[in-house]
């Protein structure tokens, strides 16, 4: 499902240490080496390098590649060379502190907490706190307002059991919950907060799953239509993530391209973060969604090194 392509021999971290080196060194750096070497290797062979670069020329790689490259190309690199769960605290970092706090920002939260594993949220968590000096909770706290608060919250706290389980009869109970919550536009109900908090992914699906099947649509399409507020389009995206993180960050790329001008942040994160997971499902969400293909979206709305970074991560041939 990933499009990370690495080569079937991969190099030493120190001789792929020796090209960086080489490569911020000649006159001028030479992108295209940092491009093949950092795009073309996973998450533990990056740490390796990171490691191995900092032993062999007391140097930090991030803070080299901060000095070498520039704009979106830069952050686009440096996102993807940190391991992923500081990457995560530092993209839930940039969204708390971001001066609007609308579902653009605070999806990214969303993502962290229902479109990864619960493992990876706790090391998020745990990531953040070093990096901060304070909790992921914390600074929620401290920089968002009720409703939105309480379910982002229960959110990053909780700890889901990450186990095919389902039963059914609950599915059917917490579905005709959810639909009186939706009904009676209580969407900050206590009960909605702690199913969508709690229950584990597998049993979430079914009762999504039961939802539809008892009242004609998708519980998402439901909860659009109560008013219009951040509460419900974040809701949305919480239900995209839990059951069709593809679907969701299939619309992340389109919209960070729709309009005038990109939004190379989203853009970034939607590929970097989903590169090693499950970036095959979303281009293949892509078409089916807008009936066109996600690559030709990247490389129309990009340029330079920025496109193909982003390109080789795709598993282009650049």
């Amino acid at each position: 499902m990933a499009t990370l392509k690495v080569p079937e021999v991969v190099p030493s971290p120190t001789e792929d240490c020796e090209r960086l080196r080489k490569a911020f060194q000649g006159l001028g750096t030479d992108e295209k080496a940092i491009i093949w070497i950092l795009g073309h290797r996973n998450a533990s062979q990056r740490k390796k390098i990171r490691d191995t670069y900092q032993q062999l020329y007391n140097e930090f790689l991030i803070d080299r590649l901060h000095s070498e490259l520039s704009g979106d190309f830069r952050n686009a690199v440096i996102l993807w060379t940190y391991e992923p769960p500081e990457r995560d605290a530092k993209l839930a970092r940039n969204a708390l502190k971001a001066r609007s706090k609308g579902t653009k920002q605070l999806e990214v939260l969303v993502e962290i907490a229902c479109a990864s594993s619960p493992h990876h949220l706790m090391s998020v968590r745990h990531a953040y706190f070093l990096l901060f000096d304070c909790s992921l909770e914390e600074d929620i706290v401290s920089s968002v307002s009720q409703p939105l608060r309480k379910f982002l919250l229960g959110l990053v706290g909780s700890y889901r059991y990450d186990n095919e389980a389902v039963d059914l009869e609950v599915a059917s109970s917490e579905a005709e919950t959810l639909h009186e919550a939706i009904k009676t536009k209580k969407l900050d109900h206590d009960h909605v907060v702690w199913i969508l908090c709690m229950r584990n992914f597998f049993q979430l699906r079914s009762t999504f799953a039961y939802y539809r099947e008892t009242y004609g649509n998708p519980i998402e399409e439901d909860i659009m239509k109560c008013g219009n507020s951040v509460l419900r389009s974040l809701l949305k995206v919480v239900i995209w993530c839990i059951n069709s993180p593809e679907k969701h960050f299939a619309k992340v790329v389109r919209d960070s391209i729709a309009g005038l001008g990109t939004d190379e942040d989203s853009l970034t994160r939607a590929i970097v973060t989903r590169a090693e997971i499950d970036m095959l499902k979303v281009r293949t969400e892509y078409a089916y969604m807008y009936k066109s293909k996600l690559d030709d979206a990247v490389i129309g709305d990009t340029s330079g090194d920025y496109k193909k970074f982003l390109m080789t991560l795709l598993g282009a041939r650049m």
